[in-house]
């Protein structure tokens, strides 16, 4: 038996709990162990001194004084209520951020119209809900699309984005930005919050 496995028999012997084999293995290793001898005599020792002890009545209020001062954990929402004061910043962005996606969601679905942005739009071809870009011609900068069709056989100096639509690019077609195709509400909210912050950093 090794010391590690004693000290649990040990306890267990001091209750009255130990019976059988296990008892006879502890008082074996307690002959031969000189280190768990001396901790068994000390530990019965201390549950004699313990035993001497007058005993005193548990008084009645113990319990709800134990719970008395336990410390009360603060509710969901003192915790928020902290957490917005310490936070003002964070607070204000957060319910900028939310009021945004909210009226973004609406434009979402009110939006019905074909709208086409950029700066050069002299040199786009505009046929029912299709945007044209016809060989040979250059758009400079970037080309913005919502609700409608872009069919690219020219070029493009920019970014081509096409919101809620679709695009076709031709063999000859050449775009020296990206194409970005916007079509679940989510992207489209993105990039709307991206369209916004370009407005206020130059």
């Amino acid at each position: 038996m090794q010391c590690s496995d004693a000290l649990p028999l040990i306890h267990e012997y001091l209750d009255g709990d130990l019976e059988g084999a296990d008892a006879v293995e502890l008082k074996k290793h307690l002959l031969i162990c000189p280190d768990c001898n001396k901790l068994f005599k000390q530990m019965e020792q201390t549950e004699a001194c313990i035993r001497l002890l007058p005993k005193t009545p548990v008084p009645s209020d113990l319990t709800a004084r134990i719970m008395g001062n336990i410390p009360v954990k603060k509710k969901r929402r003192e915790s928020w209520l902290k957490w917005l004061r310490t936070h003002p910043a964070l607070s204000v962005a957060s319910v900028f951020l939310l009021v945004m996606a909210t009226s973004f969601l609406s434009l979402w679905d009110q939006d019905k119209d074909m709208v086409v942005k950029g700066p050069s739009l002299d040199q786009v071809v505009i046929q029912g809900d299709t945007v044209i870009i016809p060989q040979g011609h250059t758009v400079q900068g970037d080309l913005t699309v919502k609700r409608g069709k872009v069919q690219v056989d020219g070029s493009v100096d920019g970014n081509v984005t096409v919101i809620d639509g679709s695009y076709n690019l031709a063999s000859t077609a050449y775009i020296s930005g990206h194409v970005n195709s916007v079509d679940e509400t989510l992207e489209w909210i993105w990039y709307k919050v991206n369209e916004v912050f370009s407005w206020v950093t130059p």
